[in-house]
């Protein structure tokens, strides 16, 4: 995996913070670390979309916000455990996944032939 990839995986980890933030903040810290997560998670998402494909790079946050989302619920917030869950998140990490795989890697050097036209 390239490290743009694992840039995409960083912003989708801010994500979940960002999202959990805004639903359990109850603090000026906590508020304040919620609105830097999401800078965080969309400067990162930004710099992705200019080195990879951008609907995949979106579709792949998302889906990683998601799954991480109802994850932590489940772990840290007492979100009740349901297998359907579970098996619901998998199908979707196995979208994210297929995506990546079907998507060529190296659409950077096209990219930087038509800028230089």
């Amino acid at each position: 995996m390239n490290k743009t990839w694992m840039l995409v995986v960083l912003a989708g980890f801010f994500e979940v913070m960002w999202v959990a933030g805004l639903k359990h903040a109850d603090s000026v810290l906590t508020w304040t670390l919620t609105a830097i997560a999401i800078v965080v998670s969309f400067a990162v998402l930004i710099y992705a979309g200019k080195k990879l494909p951008t609907s995949t790079v979106y579709a792949v946050f998302v889906g990683l916000g998601t799954a991480g989302t109802v994850i932590s619920e489940m772990l840290f917030f007492g979100e009740p455990f349901r297998l359907s869950k579970l098996i619901l998140i998998a199908l979707l990490l196995a979208g994210i996944i297929g995506l990546k795989l079907a998507t060529p890697e190296q659409a950077e050097p096209a990219r930087e032939e038509e800028r230089a036209s």
